[in-house]
């Protein structure tokens, strides 16, 4: 399994802050899993992804296997 840990404004849309998926995953079966609005909240440029907690420079480019991590950065507000 790997979890998905969403973050900010995306664990609010997701109902959690952590989601249990099947491996492996890319960033098209990840965006297949969520429902709709989540899918395409994480679409947004300006949301990061990281694997294992390394930032990735694209997120097309997600490939994860069975006990890693993904998390979904929203940007980051502050005042």
């Amino acid at each position: 399994m790997i979890t998905i840990v969403f973050l900010g404004k995306l664990a609010d849309l997701a109902g959690a802050p952590t989601l249990q998926l099947a491996a492996p995953l890319d960033w098209a079966g990840l965006k297949a899993a969520l429902p709709a609005a989540l899918a395409e909240a994480i679409e947004d440029p300006r949301n990061r992804v990281a694997v294992n907690g390394a930032l990735l420079a694209d997120k097309a480019a997600l490939q994860a296997s069975a006990g890693d991590e993904i998390a979904l950065l929203p940007p980051v507000s502050g005042g």
